[in-house]
């Protein structure tokens, strides 16, 4: 039997245990906020003991620790970083508010389905990462190559404590490539995001008596008066590269299975959202103060400075009105037709599904982090059935596949005949 045929009957002789992993990672709470990840660290840990297998723990918060590992083949090679994260979003005090009928820290199993927050935002994923690691050490002697396993605690609130922290503290993380298994979806594989700018407006006038509204102009009506000249940004065109622009036309009817009706036209373009306005002390009063957020995604291709000339000319249209810049994340890409995307679109098919087709995704994951540093990065996994919402849901089918797809595709990698100095 060769080492594929091995790895694959592996999966199939300890599908259960594979299954169980993932249902008692679901069941160990790790909601961020507030960002305790103790229990689900050391679900991880267990596993990583009892397998044998390397790891080491970098905690610079100690309740969101991350979980490192990595296994060196005799044979020189590439090095391959598998990632995934810890932490998942709260679940609302009263889960059914929310939509749940299943205990949202339950693991239940019904109708072939494993319920439970965090299942598919992405405790599937990265147990799919985990098993990866434990398969491919099995056959550690006739690999080619490293083989680096990052568990991070801290990815929900773009926190600084999981792979920013790992990133930028341990180049042990950095490798040649990384494979990440977010929410996606099994026709699609994800080679970049769009990126984002946060930014809070604040108008301020003098106020008055509502009656007296000739006494102060209101500072609610300034703010909807920007409001709605920020939004001449989502008419903005950009020259987007041709392979990234061809990439996602090609990509049209997969982007919008995968995220919606709609996704598809919205991916190329700047978009603005209006998060939060706060205004106002009573009815029959003019408004001194009124402050709003805006969430600003960026296509692929277009820099944060490219729509801040925008916004700075629109603001100053408006001088009651001053700015901050809460966050950005410059949107981040890799080459759509490269070999790792290759590789995982030619598993999906041996696997006997659909090929998977490249495609940008609305909202960010830790892979920029690999992409930013000019490292190539991919995201393939389950689709994103209740992902933040009630009821969050992964097919049980749907998380064997992606388990399958990416034991498969990190050892093609790491076996492939070129070498990374």
């Amino acid at each position: 039997m060769d080492d594929r045929a091995q790895l694959l009957a592996w999966i199939e002789e300890e599908k259960e245990r594979i299954i169980a992993f993932f249902q008692d990672f679901v069941r160990a709470p790790s909601p961020n906020p507030p960002g305790d990840t103790t229990q689900a660290v050391a679900h991880i840990t267990r596993f990583l003991e009892a397998e044998g297998l390397p790891f080491r723990l970098v905690d610079p918060q100690p309740t969101m620790a991350n979980v490192v590992g990595t296994i060196e083949a005799p044979t020189p090679g590439r090095h391959l970083v598998l990632n995934g994260h810890i932490d998942v979003f709260p679940v609302d005090p009263d889960p059914a508010a929310e939509g749940w009928t299943h205990d949202p820290w339950g693991g239940e199993i019904a109708d072939s389905r494993l319920y439970g927050r965090g299942s598919t935002d992405m405790k599937a994923g990265t147990s799919a990462s985990i098993w990866t690691y434990a398969l491919l050490a099995r056959l550690k002697e006739r690999l080619k190559g490293k083989l680096t396993l990052t568990c991070v605690s801290d990815e929900e609130t773009f926190g600084p404590w999981g792979a920013r922290w790992l990133m930028e503290h341990e180049p042990e993380v950095r490798g040649d490539c990384c494979l990440n298994g977010e929410p996606s979806s099994p026709f699609s594989v994800r080679f970049g995001e769009k990126g984002l700018l946060w930014l809070t407006f604040t108008v301020k006038t003098k106020g008055a008596h509502g009656a007296y509204t000739h006494a102060s102009a209101s500072a609610s009506r300034i703010a909807a008066a920007l409001i709605r000249d920020l939004e001449a940004i989502e008419d903005l065109e950009f020259d987007l590269p041709d392979n990234l622009m061809r990439a996602q036309l090609e990509a049209k009817g997969a982007t919008d299975r995968a995220m919606g009706p709609g996704a598809s036209q919205v991916l190329p373009k700047v978009t603005l959202n209006i998060g939060t306005i706060q205004a106002g002390l009573k009815n029959n009063m003019v408004p001194h103060t009124c402050t709003f957020t805006a969430d600003i995604r960026l296509p692929v291709g277009v820099t944060r400075d490219d729509v801040m000339t925008h916004v700075e000319q629109i603001a100053a249209g408006h001088p009651e009105a001053t700015f901050t810049e809460d966050h950005c994340n410059p949107p981040s890409w890799c080459d759509p037709a490269g070999e790792m995307m290759g590789i995982i679109q030619d598993n999906v098919v041996e696997l006997g599904h659909e090929r998977p087709v490249p495609v940008v995704s609305i909202g960010a994951t830790d892979t920029r982090l690999w992409r930013w540093a000019d490292i190539p990065a991919y995201v393939y996994g389950p689709f994103p059935e209740g992902m933040g919402t009630g009821d969050e849901n992964v097919p049980i089918e749907d998380y064997m596949h992606v388990v399958r797809t990416h034991v498969l595709s990190a050892y093609d990698y790491l076996m492939a005949s070129q070498t990374v100095p």
